[in-house]
C-alpha cells in the first residue's frame, strides 16, 4: 500500500503543521516530518491513498449491544447509537461523530468510537482544500485482545496509552496514572518511543521495546478500522479503495510473485494460441494446395491458379457442355427443378435464360409461397432472388 499517513492535529488553524509519514510499501517509511497541509508530500506510486490518523487523546471508546435486527444499512442506525450511548456520553450526542468496528454484528457486543464531529470535519476539510482528500480515517489505537502499553511524546509531554480488550485509555506517563490501570500481566507488551524510553522503564518497572512514532502510524494505517462513517462516508470511498488496491497489486513487493505468475500465464497462453493458429494455418494451406494440385492435374490447360474452386467449376461446366452431358446450369435442369418446386395453379407469363440464369416473370406468388419455393430449390442446389414479379434462379452450392 502506497500512502501518505497524516496525523490529524488536536488544534486546527491555517498555519497548523501536521505530522506525516510517506510509505511506498505500507511497511516502511520512505520519508516523514511535519508540514502545513498545502505542503504535504504525496506518494509517487500508482493507487496511492491519503490516510487520516486520529490521535488516541481525541477518541473515546464504548462497547454496546445493539437491538437485534440492526444492520449497517439501517436508516436509523445513528439514532439507535445515540439512544444506546446517551447515558455514557459527556457531550451532547449531536456534537459527536460515531464509528462502529469493522465487520460488526448486532448479535454480539460492538465497539463504537466517538470524537468531536466539528473537529473531525474540520481536519478532513483542511486536507481536502489542500488537495489531499482523505481516503480513510483510522484510529491511532483500537481495542485489542492482547494487552499493551505505549509510552509516547517527550520529556515535557510524556503520555501513556493502554490498549486491551476492555478498550483504550490515554493517561499521563506517571506512576500515579499507571496505578489507575489493572495490574500488568506477564504477557503485556510495553513499547516506548526513544525519547521517553528511560522514563517508561522507571514507571512500568520493565524494559520497553523501542518503536518510532512513524512505525506506529504505519501499523495503524493497516488497520481495518475506518472512522469515515455516516455523514463522513461518501460514494467515492469504494472507488478510492479500489484504486489503492490496484496500486498495491501493480507496485507492492508483496504482490511481486502474483504479478510474475500473471505475466507467465499470459505469456503461456499467447505462445499456445500462436502455436494453435500456426497449426490451423498449416492445415488450411495444405488443403488449398491439394485443391490446386487436383485442378492442374485434372485440367492441364489451366496454367495459372487464382481461385481453384471457381476455376474447377468453370472447367467442369465447359467439359459437360462440350461432351453434351447435362449440368445443373442447363435450362432443362433448372426447369425440371422449378417444376417440382412450383406451387400448383401458378403459370409463368414469361421465361428468359442466359449464362446460367433463369428468369421467370408473372408467377404471382404470395410471400409464403415464395419462401417455400426458395427453400425447396435451395435443397436442390439453386439460389433464388425475387425482384418485383420476376424470380431469378441460379445454380448455387449444394447443401
Amino acid at each position: 500500500m502506497s500512502a501518505l499517513v497524516v496525523v490529524l492535529p488536536p488544534h486546527l488553524s491555517a498555519g497548523t503543521e501536521l505530522a506525516y509519514v510517506v510509505t511506498n510499501d505500507g511497511a516502511t517509511a520512505s520519508r516523514h516530518g511535519t508540514a502545513r497541509a498545502s505542503l504535504l508530500p504525496l506518494p509517487d506510486r500508482a493507487g496511492s491513498e491519503v490516510v487520516g490518523l486520529v490521535p488516541a487523546a481525541m477518541l473515546s471508546w464504548h462497547r454496546v449491544e445493539l437491538p437485534k435486527g440492526t444492520t449497517a444499512r439501517s436508516p436509523r442506525l445513528r439514532a439507535v447509537l445515540e439512544g444506546v450511548l446517551e447515558d455514557r456520553l459527556l457531550d451532547e450526542p449531536e456534537t459527536l461523530h460515531f464509528a462502529l468496528q469493522p465487520h460488526w454484528r448486532a448479535d454480539a457486543p460492538v465497539w463504537v468510537a466517538t470524537c468531536n464531529r466539528e473537529w473531525l470535519r474540520g481536519a478532513v476539510q483542511l486536507l481536502e482544500e489542500a488537495g489531499r482528500p482523505v481516503s480513510r480515517i483510522v484510529p491511532e489505537f483500537a481495542p485489542a485482545s492482547a494487552p499493551a502499553l505505549y509510552a509516547m511524546g517527550d520529556a515535557q509531554d510524556a503520555r501513556l496509552v493502554a490498549v486491551s480488550a476492555d478498550g483504550v485509555a490515554a493517561l499521563p506517563l506517571s506512576a500515579a496514572a499507571l496505578a489507575l490501570l489493572p495490574p500488568l500481566s506477564d504477557d503485556a507488551v510495553c513499547i516506548a518511543e526513544p525519547a521517553v524510553a528511560e522514563l517508561a522503564e522507571q514507571v512500568m518497572q520493565r524494559r520497553p521495546l523501542l518503536q518510532q512514532s512513524t512505525d506506529r502510524w504505519l501499523r495503524a494505517a493497516q488497520s481495518e478500522w475506518d472512522l469515515a462513517q455516516f455523514d463522513l462516508s461518501s460514494s467515492g470511498q469504494a472507488a478510492k479503495r479500489l484504486r489503492a488496491m490496484w496500486g498495491d497489486i501493480v507496485s507492492s513487493p508483496q504482490w511481486r510473485p502474483a504479478r510474475w505468475g500473471a505475466i507467465a500465464l499470459v505469456a503461456i497462453n499467447l505462445v499456445g494460441l500462436n502455436a494453435l493458429a500456426w497449426r490451423e494455418r498449416s492445415v488450411l494451406e495444405g488443403k488449398r494446395n491439394a485443391v490446386r494440385q487436383a485442378l492442374v492435374e485434372t485440367f492441364p490447360q489451366v496454367k495459372v491458379v487464382v481461385d481453384a474452386p471457381v476455376q474447377m467449376e468453370r472447367e467442369v461446366a465447359a467439359l459437360q457442355q462440350a461432351t453434351g452431358v447435362a449440368s445443373g446450369r442447363d435450362l432443362e435442369a433448372m426447369l425440371g427443378a422449378l417444376a417440382t418446386a412450383m406451387p400448383p395453379s401458378h403459370v409463368a407469363a414469361g421465361i428468359d435464360y442466359a449464362n446460367g440464369e433463369l428468369r421467370i416473370r408473372g408467377l404471382g406468388l404470395n410471400p409464403d409461397e415464395g419462401s417455400m419455393l426458395s427453400s425447396t430449390l435451395r435443397t436442390q442446389g439453386y439460389d433464388t432472388t425475387a425482384s418485383g414479379d420476376t424470380l431469378s434462379v441460379t445454380q448455387g452450392a449444394r447443401p
